[in-house]
Order: C-alpha cells, then sequence, then structure tokens
C-alpha cells in the first residue's frame, strides 16, 4: 500500500517548478459551448499559496479512507475440526501432529494471515481546506479550471452533453471533472455515460479528486457553494 501511495501521489501531487502569476479570472461557457464573457474566481480559494507537501498529505489520507480492511482469515483456533490427536506421538514413522486444524492440512486455519483492522487517518479540517485551496490553485495555473452557465437547463441527453463537452474541453483522452452546485438530476444523467467524465457536489470537493483529473468544469451556481462552504463557514 505504503508504494502505492507514494507512486499515485508522485504522479498527482506537482513538483516545485509550478507559475507564480495567478490570473483570476477565466472563461464563462455556455451550454452550447461557446464562451459568453469571463467571470472573476475568488482569490481565497483559487489564489492560495501553493503547498506541495500538504497537497502530499491530503491524497495519502484519502487514499488510505478508502481501504475497507474486512480481509480476514481464520486461524486454527477459529475453524471447524475434531480437537483429537490424529495419531499416537511415537512409532508411526511420520512427523508428530497434534490436530487436523493445523495450517499444513486442507482445510486448517491459516498461520500468520491478515486480520481485519482500521486504516483510515485523519487530517484537521484546517489542513484539508488549505491542501484543496492549493490544487485549486495550481489546477488553475495550468489553464485547467473553465466555468459553465446554463447547466441547469440542459437537457437529460448524453448526446447533447456529449457535444457541449467536445467543445469545451477538445483533448482526445477526456479527464474531466464537473462540480455542480448540488443536485442536479439533469446533467448527472447527461454526464454519467461519458467515459473519462465525472462529477461531484462543490461542497463534497476534495484534493485528490481536483489533482487526479485533467480538465475542471465549475457551474457557475457553484462557486457560491464553495464559497460558503469553504471560506465563510471558517470565519
Amino acid at each position: 500500500m505504503a508504494a502505492r501511495v507514494k507512486k499515485i501521489t508522485e504522479e498527482l501531487v506537482p513538483s516545485e517548478s509550478v507559475k507564480n502569476e495567478v490570473i483570476l479570472s477565466v472563461p464563462v461557457y455556455g451550454v452550447d459551448g461557446k464562451s459568453s464573457g469571463t467571470i472573476a474566481l475568488p482569490a481565497e480559494i483559487f489564489g492560495a499559496q501553493i503547498n506541495t507537501p500538504l497537497m502530499n498529505q491530503a491524497v495519502r489520507v484519502y487514499l488510505a479512507n478508502q481501504r475497507s480492511g474486512t480481509h480476514r482469515t481464520k486461524s486454527r483456533g477459529e475453524v471447524d475440526g475434531s480437537t483429537r490427536k490424529i495419531y499416537r506421538q511415537k512409532g508411526t514413522g511420520r512427523a508428530r501432529h497434534g490436530g487436523i486444524r493445523a495450517p499444513i492440512f486442507v482445510g486448517g486455519g491459516v498461520a500468520h494471515g491478515p486480520k481485519q483492522r482500521d486504516y483510515s487517518l485523519s487530517l484537521p479540517k484546517k489542513m484539508r481546506r488549505l491542501s484543496l485551496f492549493s490544487a485549486l490553485t495550481y489546477k488553475l495555473q495550468n489553464d485547467a479550471i473553465k466555468v459553465m452557465s446554463g447547466l441547469d437547463a440542459l437537457e437529460p441527453k448524453t448526446k447533447i452533453f456529449a457535444k457541449t463537452l467536445g467543445t469545451v474541453d477538445e483533448s482526445k483522452k477526456k479527464k474531466v471533472l464537473l462540480v455542480l452546485a448540488g443536485k442536479t438530476e439533469n446533467v448527472e444523467k447527461a454526464a454519467r455515460n461519458i467515459e473519462g467524465v465525472t462529477y461531484c457536489s462543490a461542497s463534497q470537493l476534495n484534493t485528490y479528486d481536483v489533482l487526479n483529473t485533467r480538465t475542471i468544469l465549475i457551474a457557475k451556481e457553484a462557486l457560491e457553494t464553495m464559497m460558503n462552504t469553504f471560506v465563510k463557514e471558517s470565519n
């Protein structure tokens, strides 16, 4: 697990060589894929100081918390089987054995097998938010954040949303995170069958999801939700 976390964090977490200038305005795209102007992003969220070690730690905590820890094997004292001595101690020419439930026998217990454990880690709320702001700032500096308007009026059809997405994100291998203000059923129905597209509520946004994507499409209404969730609550 440690090697896997290290490999993933190295892929997701940016190096120290990032741009210093932060432009807090991005284009706003309509459902037709055309730009309808620009919008200023909140500096508290998208103009933070990039903290690579903190993002690394947040990713590690997130991945650790995805582990269920329910793997378990039975020892020789937990499997079914007789407790009698299977044959006499001496005179048989065979090795000494005390019971049929020993690990060397079929149906016996497992020696030194895995047991249930809790892999979860915790990260203070303030650190979680700072790592999220750091990740969003990094993505903004690399032109990976775009804002969309009019998603509420979008028809719940995959074909229509795929056409819109192709106009906004022209990359062949799509890895898009759609950030919504809340439960938006028509958008979820339109986006859930498109490969490489995931969606989440703005209030549930986390560092791992932000870093583990190429393009972030934020619903215009979701910006206010992000401010209310991550900035105003902490004040």
